[in-house]
């Protein structure tokens, strides 16, 4: 099946290698990012990916409605939802976490996938095998000392994920939740910096101690993330809903 794919954030990282394999299965792409000059350069590096749609803040219902909506008329219906905004928020103890930080966290990263989601069901309900996939984190299944902002939003994003699963399954309807650990990149360098920042540690100090809490002894491949999305999405994820999937070398611990 060449899916519609409509991915949130989907210009850069974790969200590009997803519409990057997506489109190697002859699947065609809607993707909403913050990051103007970054869908200019999707548009040149990805043929065929359709970004012709003004900057999407996930955080603003308004943005919101009006991106889904052009995103399901540019691909002719939909099949498959990937939340992948998010931000990764600040690093401080709970007592001096800054409130309008922790706000921002969750207008992003929850708010964000439920405004996104409930546009998108509409369209969803008319594929003939439609699919949510939630980008939650490992921090969804373990505490995670000095970003609470983060963690909350990304256990929040699991208990969204069962209801969804549980309200849509009769519309034939999927949902799931991948929960990434570290990935190679720039967002986990700047995570480790600033805790290196807050621990008065090293940076190579602090990936040290992430790896020490997983077995598989290196950063997640984002290309693995979008395999894994792409299997979620096909035939032979037909029977999977409700689940949440890790994808994090055996972590042990947020980290």
């Amino acid at each position: 099946m060449k899916h519609k794919v409509l991915v949130t954030a989907g210009a850069a990282g974790i969200g590009l290698e997803i519409v990057k394999a997506f489109a190697a299965t002859g699947g065609s792409a809607f993707v909403c990012d913050i990051n103007e000059d970054a869908l200019k350069k999707l548009e040149q590096d990805v043929p065929g990916v359709i970004t012709k749609v003004k900057v999407c803040d996930v955080s603003k219902r308004s943005d919101v409605e009006s991106m889904v909506a052009a995103g399901a008329k540019a691909l002719g219906g939909l099949d498959v939802l990937v939340n992948n905004a998010g931000i990764a928020g600040p690093t401080a103890p709970v007592e001096e976490m800054d409130p309008e930080e922790w706000e921002k966290v969750m207008q992003v990263d929850l708010n964000g996938t439920f405004y996104v989601t409930r546009s998108a069901i509409p369209f969803l309900k008319k594929s003939e095998a439609g699919v949510i996939i939630n980008m939650s984190s490992l921090a969804g299944r373990f505490g995670y000392e000095n970003r609470s902002p983060y963690s909350t939003a990304k256990w929040g994003i699991i208990g969204f994920t069962k209801t969804l699963s549980i309200e849509l399954g009769k519309y034939g309807i999927r949902a799931n939740a991948i929960l990434p650990g570290a990935v190679a990149g720039p967002r986990i360098e700047k995570v480790l910096q600033g805790r290196a920042d807050a621990n008065g540690t090293t940076l190579e100090e602090e990936k040290e101690s992430a790896m020490s809490m997983q077995s598989i002894k290196s950063f997640v491949d984002p290309k693995d993330i979008a395999a894994l999305c792409v299997f979620l999405a096909s035939d032979s994820g037909k029977m999977i809903s409700g689940q949440m999937l890790p994808i994090d070398g055996d972590a042990q611990a947020a980290s």
